[in-house]
């Protein structure tokens, strides 16, 4: 079966193949493409076992099994993915090595199901040039090193050439890419600092969503939060905090799921939040989650120079905290040193809090 666009592959596993590791299994079937692309595949929701999303590549497959998988075809398929120069890049910093860009929200990082030529890295192609961009990570993530949920923003790195991806990936499993995120989340964040270490696994009951787990096969992930304002509750919600977070691992969705799995749900969240509590009023009328990139610093693998870069928050989320500007309960010491950097330049009035929490 072919619709032009991709190809749907229905596959058994038979004797010899139970117990293997989905990616294996797939990449010795003639009509699946390579193992690492097979993972990719399974990464981006286009596998499913026995009617259900796959968890993941290690995934075991058993006897009986019935795999589908959507390939892309032949003719569609490209060796060099296609330029996208419509898709403006906000550029902070740029050598001949790599760059730091702030990502809109809404901008997919690289092809998947439903995005083809129309996300992060084909603008990078556009701006770069294919041959001019890191592939370690694979054919059709050119130049990415880490990414962000489409709808948050902020500030990302990209890669010129495959040395420098390694060097800044390696910085990021040894935890010493320092990434800054803030986040407002709802109710009343006591402590003014904290740490959520877990295991995070994809969700067995909703393929779309992660989830904490003490599972053997999760992965373990480590935030750390600072509180930097409070806001009052009011007759129609319990209050919101502001948080800064700080990712010492790269999880999926991380930050939203430990701050759902601590009682706090990122405001705005349609995947994580309360479902009987998403009314649009309690998300502050937002339709994106309130998480954004606005710290990046690091030594840069070829010059050793200390690289930090700052963003603003984008107008929609300034926007959620000058209409709570009234509600502030003070700000923490923390709030006093981060909070000016990041509403100064986006034309929100900074005035004194009525106290420090």
């Amino acid at each position: 079966m072919c619709d032009g666009v991709s190809s749907v592959v229905h596959l058994l596993v038979g004797p010899s193949e139970d117990g293997a590791r989905l990616d294996a299994f797939l990449a010795q079937q003639t009509e699946c493409p390579s193992r690492s692309a097979c993972a990719r595949l399974i990464e981006g929701g286009a596998v499913t076992i026995n009617g259900t999303m796959a968890t993941g590549k290690a995934e075991r497959v058993v006897l009986g099994d019935r795999v589908q998988v959507v390939v892309p075809s032949q003719a569609t398929s490209q060796t060099h993915l296609a330029p996208n120069y419509e898709i403006p890049l906000d550029i902070r910093f740029e050598d001949q090595y790599l760059l730091v860009l702030s990502k809109q929200e809404g901008l997919v990082c690289h092809p998947s199901p439903g995005h083809v030529d129309d996300t992060l890295a084909n603008a990078l192609v556009a701006h770069c040039g294919y041959d001019h961009l890191g592939m370690l990570q694979g054919e059709d993530r050119p130049g990415i090193v880490h990414r962000l949920d489409m709808d948050t923003s902020g500030l990302m790195l990209a890669a010129k050439d495959d040395k420098t991806q390694k060097a800044l990936q390696d910085l990021i499993r040894l935890r010493v890419l320092d990434r800054r995120y803030v986040t407002l989340v709802h109710g009343y964040v006591a402590p003014d600092e904290g740490s959520i270490t877990t295991g995070i696994a994809r969700s067995t009951r909703d393929r779309l969503r992660m989830t904490v787990t003490d599972d053997p096969m999760a992965r373990e992930a480590i935030t750390t939060f600072r509180t930097l304002e409070r806001f009052e509750a009011s007759a129609t919600d319990e209050g919101f905090s502001l948080l800064e977070c700080h990712l010492y691992t790269g999880r999926t969705h991380q930050i939203r799921v430990h701050m759902r799995h601590i009682g706090h749900p990122v405001v705005g969240d349609q995947l994580y939040g309360v479902r009987a509590k998403r009314a649009k009023s309690r998300d502050l009328g937002l339709a994106r989650q309130f998480l954004h990139s606005w710290r990046v610093s690091f030594s840069h693998p070829e010059t050793g120079e200390c690289v930090t870069i700052e963003d603003t928050l984008p107008n929609d989320l300034a926007q959620v905290l000058a209409d709570l500007h009234s509600r502030s309960m003070g700000r923490t010491e923390a709030g006093d040193c981060i909070c000016p950097s990041l509403i100064r330049m986006c034309g929100q009035r900074e005035e004194p809090a009525r106290g420090t929490q």
